[in-house]
């Protein structure tokens, strides 16, 4: 009897380490091991089988055992996402069924600045990596993304996967935007006088987005503007007269403004036409609505560049003329 238990006992610590040598080898095999030298990019596109994504990846050396990709992929749910992945050198063929299986898909960041127009960012996202399609919808196209004005889409920071559509990420733009103006609308449309609706809440942000880029000076530069609409004064503010110029680009392309080109004639030329233009000139961001939305209190009704990258404010006319001279010698100066 003895004799027979040591021999039970001997079996079973011989059954033991052989099955943990055989999980150890499992451990290695699915989620150490790799044979994928370097990183690399695969696409699944949708409605794919496992087996067929299996042939592409052992294709591009990122496993050799299709048996154990499909094993790895049925203990994760038994389905991959469609999509485009960036799997990186030394991935076991555990995390690579992981991340199809989750959709971890490769992403990409895309910038969109402050103050650029709708024509301006449809023309950076075309020359945005990482983007597929185009900017434009097909003849017909009835959805909100479809005609887009500027003022509708937020410029910020987006991450999204590679391989998104330009119009998808305009849409996304476009959603942040009208969540903002939902926002505006559930705190109950407060606005300083005069304005009243949201377009001129931000066609009047648009104005000082393109003034100044230093977001402490744009409740300032909101001050001046909003006390010129108060007394009925024209806005005289140079960015509209770009805008019009330009036939909505807002860009001179390095071409300067000319004293000419302030009696061209359009509704947004605010050197001719009382009040605001009739829809905003950019894409602006969150200082310049919260600059619009809380002005500064000021008497100010004038401002002209310092050369510093800021702006001279003034409360007449003929002080407004003496920064207006000092910016003139500081520009010939520098000639």
């Amino acid at each position: 009897m003895k004799y027979r238990s040591f021999k039970q006992k001997k079996f079973m610590i011989f059954f033991s380490l052989a099955l943990l040598a055989a999980s150890l080898v499992g451990i290695y095999g699915f989620g150490i091991r790799s044979v994928l030298r370097e990183t690399i990019v695969v696409t699944v596109p949708r409605g794919v089988s496992v087996g067929a994504v299996a042939k592409k990846l052992e294709a591009r050396g990122a496993i050799d055992s299709v048996a154990m990709f499909k094993a790895c992929v049925r203990a994760r749910g038994g389905r991959v996402q469609s999509g485009e992945y960036e799997i990186p050198r030394g991935a076991s063929v555990w995390k690579i069924a992981g991340m199809l299986s989750v959709g971890d898909v490769a992403a990409t960041t895309i910038v969109i600045p402050e103050g650029l127009t709708i024509m301006q960012t449809k023309q950076l996202l075309l020359q945005t990596p990482g983007l597929t399609g185009p900017v434009e919808c097909d003849r017909g196209g009835d959805m909100p993304v479809c005609n887009l004005r500027d003022g509708d889409i937020f410029p910020d920071t987006y991450r999204v996967a590679r391989g998104t559509s330009r119009l998808a990420l305009l849409d996304l733009a476009r959603k942040k935007m009208d969540d903002i103006h939902a926002a505006w609308d559930k705190a109950g449309q407060i606005a300083p006088h005069p304005l009243k609706t949201w377009n001129e809440v931000v066609t009047l942000a648009s104005i000082v987005q393109k003034e100044t880029p230093r977001e402490d000076e744009m409740p300032i530069v909101a001050s001046v503007y909003v006390n010129r609409l108060r007394k009925n004064m024209r806005l005289q503010a140079d960015p509209t007269v770009v805008y019009a110029l330009t036939d909505g680009l807002g860009d001179m392309r390095g071409e300067p403004l000319l004293r000419g080109h302030l009696k061209i004639e359009s509704p947004y030329n605010t050197y001719t036409h009382g009040g605001l233009p009739p829809a905003p000139i950019a894409n602006v961001g969150q200082a310049a609505i919260r600059a619009v939305l809380k002005p500064a209190d000021t008497n100010y009704l004038f401002f002209v560049a310092d050369g510093r990258g800021g702006h001279h404010f003034s409360k007449s006319y003929e002080q407004h003329m003496q920064h207006h001279a000092d910016w003139r010698a500081i520009k010939k100066s520098r000639n």
